[in-house]
């Protein structure tokens, strides 16, 4: 990890394409190497005897942090050490079923994952206390359907739901993946024969989802 480090470096000082690299560039990058890693895991290329393409999507995406950490490094502000350390406390903080406050690991695990959910969401809620919803922190620039899924998601968490469309999620429906696909590739299709913008209309929904859940 060293020597990675040291490489990263001396490309910042010796490559000018490198050296020109911003954190608002690299944006593409990250987000672009970000979609060829879950490509590679939806590939299939988890799998021990094909999992060369993975290990070279994670090995991009790295690179991307490394870069952002030594930007920051030449700033004068952090490196990527203190990104490690950062992370590593965040990890043992949040995890309470699975360390103590030191560090150490805790006498036994929680068997069940609603009491670990709870627990991550509880000390979470300590970091982070002007969250005053259960959806602040989620990022607007998501693609729609995972801000839809996630939206979802943070309401269940917090044990609120909104009337809006309930009716229509309680209905039996699709149940397996391809099922699911079906469905949504039929709606994109017919949303694009009359002329609606399917991302846009999703988007739409959300809000008024998380409105429904808020109040106003």
């Amino acid at each position: 990890m060293a020597r990675l480090v040291e490489v990263v470096a001396q490309l910042r000082e010796h490559c000018l394409w490198t050296a020109a690299l911003t954190h608002e560039s690299l944006v593409e990058y990250l987000v672009e190497e970000s979609y060829e890693l879950a490509e590679a895991i939806e590939t299939g290329h988890t799998r021990t005897e094909d999992a060369e393409e993975l290990k070279g999507e994670l090995a991009d995406v790295l690179f991307q942090v490394l870069l952002h950490a030594r930007i920051q490094q030449e700033r004068g502000s952090f490196d990527f050490d203190e990104v490690a350390r950062f992370l590593t406390d965040k990890l043992v903080r949040r995890n309470r079923h699975v360390f103590r406050p030191d560090g150490t690991l805790q006498d036994s695990f929680p068997a069940a994952v609603e009491e670990i959910v709870a627990g991550y969401d509880a000390a979470k809620a300590v970091e982070k206390p002007g969250r005053r919803t259960p959806f602040d922190g989620i990022p607007r620039s998501l693609p729609a359907l995972t801000l839809a899924a996630k939206s979802l998601d943070r309401a269940a968490r917090a044990g609120t739901a909104g009337t809006d469309g309930a009716e229509e999620a309680s209905a039996p429906g699709p149940v397996t993946e391809e099922d699911v696909g079906n469905l949504l590739f039929d709606v994109v299709r017919r949303a694009t024969a009359n002329g609606v913008d399917a991302e846009q209309a999703l988007r739409a929904a959300v809000r008024r989802f998380q409105r429904d859940v808020t109040g106003p």
